[in-house]
């Protein structure tokens, strides 16, 4: 009888290239090297197959899911709305529940009785995964050696992997975190955790700087259709190709970067930087085209719904009843989203340059300042009364007590 396996989510980062020896010596698996591709681009990936075999890994598989990530997670996030704490864009959470279901899906293939992740004890991507195991197969074992082994900090995984000889892409003189997908990239930690420092130009990959950017704008139109994208500038994409085009516009008009301070699901403050320049751009005209095309208590209900959505994926609550049945809220939403929505860029900034829809509720006739057949402004007057009632009401009763109070004191 074989030695039992486990999957181990492998980036070939500096956490897990110490996780295959760490857990060949802690717990003598067969370890089953899961590479998920989201997008984070052909250099991260080549050779990574073999580096994992030297590591220790017993066999390894590198699942592109680029086109499962945009299309079952991300249009559906761009649909709702969801922007976390008004800034970030949800890049590294929402590619966290696909990687999940891949991991499973390779755990009950190779018949293996564990899964193993790199996320640290401190971070949210632990309750992602696990979160994302849970709801779709409960029998596996989870293992974070995070929580577990003695190392206490990243210098100590780079003494570590020195020490038994094993390649990593960090070193003690750049330490800080990099998460790259399709949709976006993040920085985090080392010299990143001073709040008050600015970050290196030379970090930043998908973007420009802003002050360096061309000097002349440029005019993008992003088409949709029920909420979902599918053309740049009148040319039909498929939806991996629609995001690396966008990225590529934003990127050279430095749109698109984020510099904040946020709240992790375990109530700590993280700093994190994030570019997102497609996304930035796909975001924003979305929601021009439902203000454009939605009805007013339809836009403010969805924008609530669109806070708690942000919420969910951040807390990696993905496969979850509630995250399903607001999932279908939106998509009922979504029956007039459609047109083209065109955005000038420049310099880092984006503008609305033209609006164009058939569901369109916006009427000329009805708001102009003009002369109009329409609108009979008399009406407004019963209007005022009555949905001011309440207002004319309290007045009333709070003279009436202040008169009477008045009375009583003269007595």
């Amino acid at each position: 009888m074989g030695k039992e396996k486990v999957v181990l989510a492998y980036s070939g980062g500096l956490d897990t290239s110490v996780i295959v020896k760490w857990l060949k010596e802690e717990y003598n698996y067969d370890i089953v090297a899961v590479t998920a591709d989201v997008g984070q681009g052909e250099g991260e990936l080549e050779g990574l197959e073999e580096k994992a075999i030297k590591s220790g890994a017993s066999e390894v598989f590198v699942e592109d899911i680029r086109e499962e990530l945009v299309t079952d997670y991300i249009y559906p996030m761009v649909q709702s709305g969801a922007v976390y704490e008004g800034k970030y864009l949800l890049g590294t959470a929402i590619a966290r529940p696909v990687i999940g279901k891949k991991l499973v899906e390779i755990a009950e293939k190779v018949g293996a009785k564990a899964i193993a992740h790199g996320a640290t004890g401190k971070g949210n991507d632990q309750v992602r995964f696990e979160f994302a195991v849970k709801a779709l197969n409960p029998y596996l074992k989870i293992i974070a050696p995070w929580r577990e082994w003695g190392l206490q900090s990243r210098s100590d995984c780079i003494n570590y992997a020195s020490a038994h000889d094993i390649p990593i892409p960090v070193t003690a003189e750049k330490p800080y975190s990099i998460d790259r997908n399709l949709w976006h990239i993040s920085f985090e930690g080392g010299i990143l955790e001073d709040p008050d420092r600015l970050p290196d130009k030379d970090m930043f990959r998908l973007t420009c700087d802003p002050m360096e950017a061309p000097d002349e704008p440029e005019e993008v139109t992003i088409s949709f259709e029920k909420g979902i994208p599918y053309a740049v500038n009148g040319k039909k994409l498929k939806p991996v190709e629609l995001i690396e085009e966008l990225n590529q516009i934003a990127g050279r008009h430095g749109v698109g970067r984020v510099d904040m301070v946020e709240n992790r699901l375990l109530g700590m403050k993280s700093r994190g930087i994030y570019e997102t320049p497609g996304g930035t751009l796909l975001t924003f005209a979305h929601r021009e085209l439902e203000q454009y095309t939605l009805d007013r208590e339809t836009y403010h209900y969805k924008e609530t719904i669109a806070l708690k959505y942000a919420e969910m994926i951040y807390y990696g609550l993905w496969f979850t009843p509630l995250r399903e049945a607001l999932a279908g809220f939106v998509n009922s939403t979504q029956e007039a989203v459609t047109g083209s929505i065109s955005l000038r860029l420049f310099k880092g900034n984006m503008v609305v340059a033209g609006r164009d829809s058939e569901h369109t509720l916006y009427n000329p006739d009805m708001v102009t300042f003009e002369a109009d057949d329409l609108f009979d402004q008399k009406d407004a007057q019963g209007f005022i009364n009555l949905y001011g009632l309440p207002l004319t009401i309290k007045g009333i009763m709070d003279r009436q007590r202040k008169k009477q109070l008045q009375e009583v004191a003269k007595s």
